[in-house]
């Protein structure tokens, strides 16, 4: 925990944090979690989100010195390679990801930018990532159960919506994720130098990076491939 944080700030993010994985969970307990696909996915971000805890409590991603920063290149970089890996060899197991769970998981974004608010205000992070800034994301968030509700009426699936939402809200997450390394303490920082994004660094905040923006990501990904290689009515 970082001294002198208000307590409920870590509290409404280590929730947050838990709500995620726990739909994330019952999205892959719905696709088949008998399956090698299923039990090789939910392990892996257990395994992860326990991993991630233990080195943030130690200081692992406090060094600034090193290259890559151990924060992305340890955090969301494994995730990401093993989504890609899932669209290239599990695609019968995204398959039977429902549309609608990995859809309306992303509400969640609401809370994480409200977080990432606070943690501004209390100068762990700079203002360019809060929504007061160049963070466009808590829309996504905003309009999710919008999109659900008008993307699942009637038994039928409005394909053209979910790929447009789709592709801004992710086009979203990237933008926010950019201005989350440009704004990291490093030699290619050019963005809050008054204050720069430290706040991920340490223990809940490192699963930010690390297990909610790839399961947001991983989310964004199979519905996408979803929508553009089947038949959904």
């Amino acid at each position: 925990m970082i001294e002198g944080l208000p307590v409920y700030i870590p509290v409404v993010f280590i929730l947050t944090t838990l709500f995620t994985v726990g739909v994330f969970a019952y999205a892959i307990f719905k696709s088949g979690l008998d399956s090698f696909a299923g039990k090789l996915l939910l392990n892996f971000v257990v395994v992860w989100l326990i991993v991630q805890a233990v080195l943030a409590s130690n200081g692992f991603f406090q060094n600034f010195s090193v290259l890559p920063p151990r924060t992305f290149a340890l955090g969301p970089l494994p995730f990401v390679v093993l989504t890609v890996i899932y669209l290239v060899f599990f695609r019968r197991f995204l398959a039977k990801m429902p549309l609608t769970v990995l859809t309306w998981i992303h509400v969640i974004r609401i809370p994480v930018e409200i977080v990432l608010l606070l943690l501004f205000r209390n100068t762990l992070v700079p203002v360019e990532m809060t929504f007061e800034g160049r963070n466009v994301d808590i829309l996504a968030g905003i309009t999710a159960p919008i999109v659900y509700f008008f993307a699942f009426r009637n038994g039928t699936v409005n394909r053209p919506l979910l790929i447009g939402w789709n592709l801004a809200a992710l086009a979203s997450l990237i933008n926010i994720m950019t201005i989350a390394v440009l704004a990291f303490p490093s030699r290619f920082q050019v963005l809050g130098f008054e204050h720069p994004n430290v706040g991920v660094t340490y223990f809940p905040f490192i699963w930010l990076p690390s297990v909610i923006v790839p399961i947001v990501f991983f989310c964004h990904a199979a519905s996408l491939w979803k929508l553009f290689s089947q038949r959904i009515d």
